[in-house]
């Protein structure tokens, strides 16, 4: 199911008895397994009735006896399985060995009273083995790997709600491009944002833009999107701006590379076809990530981004050889993209 869903049902008291976490997107998995304890421990049974067993420290077996031991003062029992990397193809140095047979055994006939949650964070699980199809049948499975657009507007929607405040659409865009779509971030802003606002507030454009900060990453976002909009002296005046924030004029022309590259590959796997969503599995990045990059890939043809990366490629080697100046560097190459734009 998916983690918006898994959210929704949580948040309404919908615990079950299993849960199989699994995926590489840290924020939904800590979140998810933060919701579950929430909403089924009150803070004084977390001493008694929570427990936690690392993989790669103890064996399953005493996981899942804990699993079969009633609660403390009744209520309920929560037991985390962390690294469950038996669900996985995944090769683990570890001298734990683990009877899954125990936990299979188990996952027949789960205990009412106990809320198991496997945690497996890897990219997937392996769907031929007896245990991990036991294990969805028994429960709920949550995929953490990144949100997609639709469902990224949604979470944040319930994000704001829960902050009692509302958010407007192109808020949602502007808070997205941001934070680079990263989870915790997004979080962490929101709260803020709303405290800004006051219950029952509602957070704007204009807002997000006044209090939310870009990151050295979106600042390059921005300077390439200058580049890519044939406005070099907008590109000119980001880099300047971080060159006063004492950011290394090597690693911005790294990240420039970087950024460059995306656009590129971005370009060559559309052409083959493949959809946003596998060119963000391939590349490993966010799918709004590749969104914005599909979008800047258009204004190039295939010379232009190869003459592109091998003039920065120059540059950073001229620079590292002591050839020219770094912020000097720099400024020969806008100033070559602004000739060729005019």
């Amino acid at each position: 199911m998916a983690y918006i869903d898994i959210v929704r049902k949580i948040k309404k008291g919908h615990v079950a008895s299993v849960y199989v976490l699994t995926g590489t997107e840290q924020y939904i998995l800590e979140d998810t397994i933060h919701l579950i304890i929430k909403n089924t421990l009150a803070d004084e049974e977390k001493e008694f009735n929570l427990s936690t067993y690392d993989m790669k420290e103890y064996p399953i077996e005493l996981a899942v006896e804990e699993a079969y031991t009633f609660p403390f003062m009744g209520g309920k029992r929560v037991v985390i399985v962390k690294d469950a990397y038996f669900l996985t193809s995944q090769k683990v140095s570890s001298k734990i060995e683990h009877n899954t047979k125990q936990l299979e055994g188990y996952l027949e006939n789960p205990a009412p009273e106990t809320v198991l949650i496997l945690l497996a964070p890897y990219e997937k699980l392996d769907e031929r083995k007896k245990i991990v199809k036991l294990a969805k049948k028994a429960g709920e499975y949550v995929s953490g790997s990144a949100l997609e657009e639709k469902d990224l507007k949604l979470w944040i929607m319930d994000r704001a709600r829960d902050n009692n405040v509302t958010i407007d659409d192109l808020a949602i865009e502007q808070l997205v491009l941001l934070t680079s779509a990263k989870l915790m971030i997004l979080a962490s802003e929101i709260k803020k944002l709303a405290i800004h606002v006051g219950d029952g507030g509602r957070i704007t454009e204009e807002i997000v833009n006044e209090l939310v900060p870009r990151s050295l990453e979106q600042n390059i976002f921005s300077l390439v999107e200058g580049v890519v909009r044939r406005e070099i002296s907008h590109s000119w005046a980001i880099f300047l701006d971080l060159i006063k924030q004492k950011e290394e004029p090597l690693k911005i022309i790294a990240l420039m590379v970087r950024q460059f590259r995306i656009l590129y590959q971005v370009k060559q796997l559309t052409l083959q076809g493949y959809s946003q969503k596998q060119i963000a599995g391939q590349l490993k990045l966010h799918p709004y990530v590749v969104k914005l990059a599909m979008g800047q890939a258009k204004q190039f043809n295939d010379d232009e981004l190869l003459a592109l990366l091998d003039e920065l490629a120059n540059m950073d080697y001229e620079i590292k050889t002591g050839k020219i100046d770094k912020v000097l560097a720099v400024e020969i190459f806008f100033s070559k993209r602004a000739k060729i734009t005019n």
